[in-house]
């Protein structure tokens, strides 16, 4: 795919992903330095995807009224400036003291950080709606797929490969670290963003009552059942993966051992099955179809939640991480390619913003949840199994899920003609 303005956005989604990667780490595991309690660590993560359920229909109706170039570059702008705070709140704060097992060892530091992965989680809502709602106008409809797939595929080297191990060493040899580097590499972004040519404005100008914006868009949503499925689909499964990834770090120090280094490798371990998957998914959707490739990516979640939970080691655990990745990607490339190719572009950042809400507003929930499981059974069952019981609800959940969502994928899809 020879289309320089494409590279350019590839590039610049790559150092932005590279630092959302280096923050996987940082945030929570910054969180862990300053508390032992699993509910309290979780509300780091909270405050960075909370704004996916607070902010995201304001985010549709901006992304089809701006030029969406111009407000990528404004919310790089202020990501930029939260992990440039968050870094220098964390370097006055040294030396840390040792984390308290029920309170908060400084308050005044984790206050901070949550402010700031606010700011930096609100930033992050607008930028990728935008983004996303962008990418057809750089690329022709037909290579959706094809374009999509090498995005993610250079967004995973960012966010789960090269990222999370750079952010483990980062904030083991210095805490601050982190927080400085993802700075800069969003000022980065922001240059080569800037020199995309073009208005990236929607073909047909929206009117200006966000009444009538909103109406519009769930008007659209209303009449696209598959579209509708392929939401509630992604949010209940976000919900879980939720439950198990704020449960993976407690599991992974106190239950395996092991530190932030290996926690960043585990998490660079998925990112391999990610980016395999960028790879092929093309071609596995060709050979199969969307709606049985589909299909099959949600069914691997329930064994694969099941298998975290009874890993005896990182080797066994990484294994499962990446096949769980693999699965998810091949996931996403089916419902984004469908959701970029069904909605008009006057109506893509609107549409795109409920269905994102949907997909992702239970993501808090699932953090949330992940916290009052492993607080409530450790008195009942001890600390080493409540920290594994989130996985074992989450796969619970998979499994109906899974059942569930089947049935309205092939009904979705029969109904759209894209059945095969």
């Amino acid at each position: 795919m020879s289309n320089p303005a494409f590279t350019r956005f590839v590039a610049a989604s790559g150092l932005t992903n590279l630092a959302d990667g280096i923050a996987t780490v940082a945030w929570a595991w910054m969180a862990s330095l300053l508390t032992r309690d699993p509910l309290l660590i979780a509300l780091m993560p909270v405050a960075l995807r909370l704004p996916w359920f607070v902010f995201a229909l304001p985010a549709g109706i901006v992304t089809d009224r701006m030029d969406r170039r111009r407000l990528i570059l404004a919310m790089d702008v202020a990501r930029a400036l939260a992990f440039g705070a968050a870094a220098l709140a964390i370097a006055l704060s040294l030396p840390l003291a040792p984390p308290s097992d029920a309170g908060l060892a400084q308050p005044w530091l984790f206050y901070a950080l949550m402010f700031t992965a606010l700011g930096a989680g609100t930033a992050e809502v607008f930028r990728d709606n935008a983004a996303q709602t962008m990418l057809p106008s750089l690329v022709d409809r037909s290579q959706l797929e094809g374009a999509n797939g090498r995005l993610w595929s250079v967004e995973l080297i960012g966010n789960s490969l090269v990222g999370p191990a750079l952010g483990a060493f980062l904030i083991a040899s210095f805490a601050p670290a982190p927080f400085g580097l993802n700075a800069l590499s969003y000022a980065i972004a922001i240059v080569l963003v800037y020199r995309l040519s073009g208005s990236f404005k929607p073909e047909q100008a929206a009117v200006s009552n966000w009444r009538v914006e909103l109406k519009e868009g769930f008007d659209f949503l209303r009449s696209e059942p598959l579209l509708r499925a392929l939401a509630w689909i992604t949010g209940a499964w976000n919900l879980l993966f939720q439950m198990s990834a704020i449960a993976l770090i407690l599991h992974v120090q106190e239950n395996l051992g092991l530190g932030a280094t290996a926690y960043g490798a585990l998490l660079a371990a998925g990112a391999f099955g990610g980016i395999a998957a960028g790879l092929v998914s093309e071609k596995i959707i060709a050979a199969i179809g969307p709606k049985r490739t589909a299909q099959l990516a949600l069914s691997v979640s329930a064994p694969c939640f099941l298998a975290m939970a009874y890993a005896p080691n990182w080797w066994a655990l990484a294994s499962t991480v990446l096949i769980f990745e693999f699965a998810g990607l091949i996931w996403n490339t089916v419902s984004v390619s469908y959701r970029q190719r069904t909605i008009p572009d006057a109506l893509l950042g609107r549409v795109n913003s409920l269905y994102r809400m949907l997909a992702w507003g239970l993501i808090p929930v699932g953090l949330v949840l992940s916290g009052l499981v492993v607080r409530f059974a450790e008195p009942i069952i001890g600390r080493a199994d409540a920290l594994s019981l989130p996985f074992l609800v989450a796969s619970a959940g998979a499994v109906v899920l899974g059942v569930l969502g089947w049935r309205a994928i092939g009904r979705g899809f029969n109904t759209t003609g894209s059945s095969r």
